[in-house]
């Protein structure tokens, strides 16, 4: 079966994380290395890298990856907003390898002059460089389908390929795709035909061994509206029958599927505590296996 699981907090330090995965249940989970909308990242002590890998082993929940930072536009042209997005990206991946990550997800980036296609090729020079410098790596790429909002680019499968081949079809470049996004970019998935039609696009365009995560997320918007807005499973323009789909889809079976519902409001500090919408959209997703 799928491994479901959530993002969480880092708050208190990165080992609490792991902590909060453990109390609700996760079998994989998510976290933001860093401020997601912050350029500067406090450096990751030696003792709490230990610390976290070492409670990562001990409770078994693997894969963990990594959202990258909202503020990098890899297809930003010839900039210091391009220069300080190469920068960041390339310190997302290095504090990722140092966790023992499987992958840093990233959204590719808006374009802001020129047009899709310079973008894209913007983006991907961006890996291939920033993966040159780290041959020895072992940390994934993962590229996330986005909604299509603005300028940004991703929200096609075309867009996703594209990337791909321009970076020699890399090993360590793959893509995460969210349910949200996709029914916002126009992919229906909510009828079972279009469902089908979906998934054998994604497949011919760029693979289904390219998938390496799901984005579980209902959408407060129908599709094609082409705007990113989540909502707890089940209360969406969704709805529960596509989840119960895409979670007993054998071609699935192993990858990790991660909430990113909004949360219980209010600031819990550094405490490992039980948020209580986490636990019901994750016992509704559970509800639905098998």
């Amino acid at each position: 079966m799928p491994r479901l699981g959530a993002h969480v907090s880092i708050a208190g330090g990165l080992p609490l994380a792991v902590e909060r995965a453990a109390l609700h249940r996760c079998e994989a989970f998510q976290i933001f290395s860093k401020s997601a909308n912050q350029w500067r990242a406090r450096p990751l002590p030696a003792d709490e890298i230990v610390a976290f890998r070492r409670r990562v082993d001990e409770t078994g929940i693997q894969p963990v990856v990594a959202h990258a930072s909202y503020l990098i536009n890899l297809a930003a042209g010839a900039s210091p907003l391009r220069d300080r997005s190469i920068a960041s990206f390339g310190e997302e991946l290095d504090r990722a390898e140092a966790l023992g990550l499987m992958g840093v997800v990233i959204h590719p980036g808006a374009f802001v002059t020129g047009s899709e296609d310079d973008g894209l090729r913007l983006i991907a020079s961006a890996i291939a460089a920033t993966l040159k410098t780290r041959r020895r790596g072992r940390t994934l790429v993962l590229l996330e389908g986005t909604a299509g909002q603005g300028t940004s680019l991703g929200y096609r499968f075309e867009h996703l390929a594209d990337i791909l081949t321009r970076v020699d079809g890399s090993p360590r470049v793959g893509v995460c795709l969210d349910t949200c996004h996709l029914l916002a970019a126009g992919f229906d998935i909510c009828s079972e035909g279009g469902y089908r039609r979906t998934f054998r696009a994604f497949d011919r365009i760029v693979g289904i061994d390219r998938l390496k995560v799901f984005h579980l997320n209902d959408s407060k918007r129908p599709c094609q509206s082409r705007i990113d807005r989540h909502e707890h499973i089940g209360k969406g323009c969704i709805g529960l029958e596509p989840f119960s789909r895409l979670l007993n889809d054998r071609r699935f079976k192993s990858l990790p599927m991660l909430i990113e519902t909004p949360k219980t409001e209010g600031r819990w500090g550094s405490r490992v505590q039980a948020d209580p919408l986490d636990e019901m959209n994750l016992g509704i997703l559970r509800s639905l296996m098998g």
